[in-house]
């Protein structure tokens, strides 16, 4: 029996920090055959598995760990990707009704406890009053959510939250009730850090209360910041026409997307987006397909040119036969593309998850350790005001480590870096790109389509010098109407040419009628055209050559380009010179290549002298040119033995190879479909400067993670000796706590600020 792999994606209710996600991550994996992924900021977990285990197996496991599943999603659509709802988010509005209430609750309980001239006879009983329903209703998601890891034996961010403002509401009820502080005229200050005082006549109502509003903030305010991080995939998903007009018998009927089949013809009027991916079947319009390559100049489309969904049409009326719909359309695949990267973790976060699986317990003991060392210091010293500074000490140690920012470290600056990139038309597989986009030193380019266009275009025409001889427009006009019945490239870029030449010299005149046309295999082709026998042919066809078409042919052979000879009944008039031209872009892109520190190399099957011509116009230096797709593979090995760290960039089957082989394959969107799947990264635009951009912010987006991670753990590691010495006041630790995640998640909504490089 064959076990298939199947894939799933659940969204997850009730995770809270990041150790919430490694437990249910570590739990779905103990499953034989498993592979899965729970992702804190996006709160899904994306899970291959064996055909052999069933979906509610898996989703057993995650309600076994304490956390709810929302309905699964067997094999997840692009429909499916962007998880925000239609309407408001029920967990939001709650969120921010707890926070809105216990900060009213909240602040005058604060102020009184830090401003003893406002400490009337009974403030305490008036603070209790205040702070209980903060403490018991505002910090509810925090005790039941410790509760239930507790019932299943685990702990987590939650956990130190409720024993922290638990225990300072405990206590503060003991010296209220059974101590001194409830007495009449009661009176303490507020200190920044820890102090010796009596026990039973200090109340700590003002960090519980504080504490739990101060977290209830910074989840809040973490929340919506999620919800930004993911705003660039919803708009993606957004970009999609919701209606479109199918022509049926002729007659237009407006139906939904969702209803569009393959086959259907659709009409697109002038500022309509397309609907789906097809081919224009009648009209002639400029398309805005900035949506998908980054790209601001529309692209003149006519019959027979494909477009893509999503895309804006600028001009005129088209007819567009639908080729793909629904989850196989472009806009679709680059969504789910995106989703698929900001579902990853990199090597580093992983670390961190690891880490914080075990971190809750060990603040824990820490906390535990804080407590007994000042109590012990206080018996050794016969001090009995050391029991308060005790107290707070641990208190202080179990709010401050609370790990939330190490969670959100990674996933918020995937989210904003993988969507700001989709924005550009920049594609990244997953977060391990990140990592091999830092080590490249070395940018190795195909030619042909990626630093050239890859399509035959005129480069000139040569007129023979012989008395008698046509001049070149009409050498041109000649060749190209015998062209007109050939499909080969060359025949193409020479029709081409003469029906620009037409089209600026303001006339109508039609191509001469060509007659009798003829193609002779590895020779030419050849046409009766206004009564003249007219050949166009390879230059070895042709005889001897006249001394100025035969230097012509050198000429254009030297520089790597080809030459057909023309001639008019057997004598030849005329040579003209076909090549692949340079991208406009190309040039400036592979300068900048420099300035980042990498060196560039050409690559390419094409003869070494229109290699080198390429790589002169363009300034690479090194050129590796007439090798075979085996030989590009062994190319980049051959640069790996050389110690450097090689990214390669193309668009044709020839370089799926070498794409697998470099430690980061870059594919251009303009190529074929299998380069596309062979890439680490995919640039829409097929121009080189989005190469440049890819890199650019890939970089950018690691090093986000990194600063995420280095400030999460060093806050962490500074913090907690320092609230264990007794120099951090509990409500404070809870503030800056807080904050932390705040500022990861800020930190990472930086990168929607990324601009595309500016082209030269």
């Amino acid at each position: 029996m064959t076990v298939g792999i199947e894939h799933a994606a659940f969204d997850i209710d009730g995770m809270t920090c990041a150790s919430c996600a490694s437990r249910i991550e570590r739990n779905l994996n103990k499953l034989d055959g498993v592979r899965a992924t729970v992702n804190y900021a996006t709160e899904q977990a994306h899970v291959e598995y064996p055909s052999t285990i069933d979906r509610a197996a898996l989703i057993a496991v995650v309600r076994d760990a304490g956390y709810d599943v929302a309905p699964d999603r067997p094999n997840p659509e692009p429909d499916d990707l962007d998880g925000s709802d239609a309407g408001g988010d029920p967990e939001h509005d709650g969120l921010r009704q707890r926070l809105v209430i216990s900060a009213v609750l909240s602040a005058p309980v604060i102020a009184l406890a830090m401003i003893p001239a406002w400490q009337f006879t009974y403030w305490q009983w008036l603070s209790l009053t205040l702070a209980a329903p903060v403490v018991v209703w505002g910090g509810y998601p925090f005790h039941r959510a410790a509760w239930i890891n507790l019932r299943h034996g685990a702990t987590t961010m939650d956990t130190l939250v409720s024993m922290g403002t638990l225990a300072a509401f405990a206590w503060s009820l003991y010296a209220l009730f059974l101590g001194t502080a409830g007495e009449p005229g009661m009176s303490h200050g507020f200190d920044l850090i820890a102090s010796r005082g009596e026990g039973a006549g200090n109340i700590y109502l003002e960090a519980a209360a504080g504490v739990t509003t101060f977290l209830l903030a910074g989840r809040y305010f973490e929340k919506r910041a999620k919800r930004r991080a993911g705003d660039a995939l919803h708009a993606l998903m957004d970009l999609g026409a919701k209606d479109v007009a199918v022509l049926v018998d002729g007659r237009e009927r407006r139906v939904p997307v969702a209803d569009l089949a393959v086959g259907d013809d659709f009409v697109v009027r002038p500022g309509e987006k397309i609907a789906t991916d097809g081919v224009v079947v009648d009209g002639v319009s400029a398309v805005d397909a900035s949506i998908i390559t980054g790209e601001s100049v529309p692209v003149e489309v006519t019959v027979g040119d494909e477009v893509t969904g999503g895309t804006m049409n600028a001009a005129g009326r088209l007819v567009v036969r639908a080729g793909r719909v629904g989850a196989d359309t472009a806009l679709a695949q680059m969504a789910k593309m995106v989703a698929d990267a900001q579902a990853g973790k990199t090597d580093a976060q992983r670390l961190a998850d690891r880490i914080s699986a075990f971190f809750v317990p060990a603040v824990i003991t820490i906390a535990v350790a804080t407590l007994g060392f000042w109590l012990g210091s206080a018996g050794t010293a016969g001090d009995s005001g050391g029991v308060a500074m005790a107290f707070t000490a641990a208190v202080a140690v179990l709010i401050i480590a609370c790990p939330c920012a190490l969670g959100l470290a990674t996933p918020t600056a995937l989210m904003v870096g993988t969507g700001r990139g989709a924005q550009l038309g920049i594609l990244l597989k997953g977060p391990e790109v990140l990592e091999s986009t830092r080590r490249v030193d070395t940018i190795v380019l195909d030619k042909t389509g990626t630093v050239t266009t890859g399509e035959m275009s005129l480069r000139s025409v040569i007129s023979g010098t012989e008395s008698g001889d046509p001049p070149a427009d009409r050498v041109l006009r000649m060749a190209a109407a015998v062209e007109a019945g050939s499909e080969h490239p060359i025949g193409a870029a020479i029709v081409a040419a003469a029906a620009r030449e037409t089209s600026e010299r303001e006339t109508t005149a039609p191509l001469p009628t060509a007659h009798g046309f003829r193609a002779d295999e590895g020779i030419g082709v050849s046409a009766v055209v206004d009564g003249v026998r007219v050949m166009v042919a390879k230059p070895a066809s042709c005889g001897q050559l006249p001394a100025a078409l035969a230097g012509a042919v050198d000429d254009a052979q030297t520089e790597g380009a080809t030459a057909v000879v023309v001639t008019f009944d057997e004598r030849p008039v005329g040579v003209l010179v076909v090549g692949d031209t340079v991208k406009h872009s190309s040039a400036g892109a592979i300068a900048e290549f420099r300035r980042m520190g990498l060196t560039p190399v050409l690559l390419t099957g094409d003869n070494a002298g229109a290699a080198a011509h390429v790589a002169r116009a363009v300034g690479i230096d090194r050129v590796i040119a007439e090798v075979d797709p085996a030989q590009k593979v062994a190319a980049i090995e051959q640069l790996h033995r050389e110690g450097r760290t090689v990214a390669m960039a193309g668009d044709g089957v020839n370089d799926a190879g070498a794409l697998v082989a470099a430690d980061l394959g870059l594919a251009m969107g303009t190529g074929t479909d299998v380069a596309i799947a062979a890439g680490d990264l995919t640039v829409v635009s097929g121009d080189l400067w989005a190469v440049v951009d890819a890199i650019r912010l890939a970089r950018r987006t690691l090093g986000t993670i990194k600063g995420n991670l280095f400030w999460a753990f060093a806050y962490n590691v500074a913090a907690i000796p320092v609230a264990a010495a007794g120099l951090l006041n509990p409500m404070l630790a809870g503030a800056a706590m807080a904050l932390s995640s705040v500022f990861v998640v800020a930190n990472s909504l930086r990168l929607r600020r990324f601009r595309a490089h500016p082209r030269s």
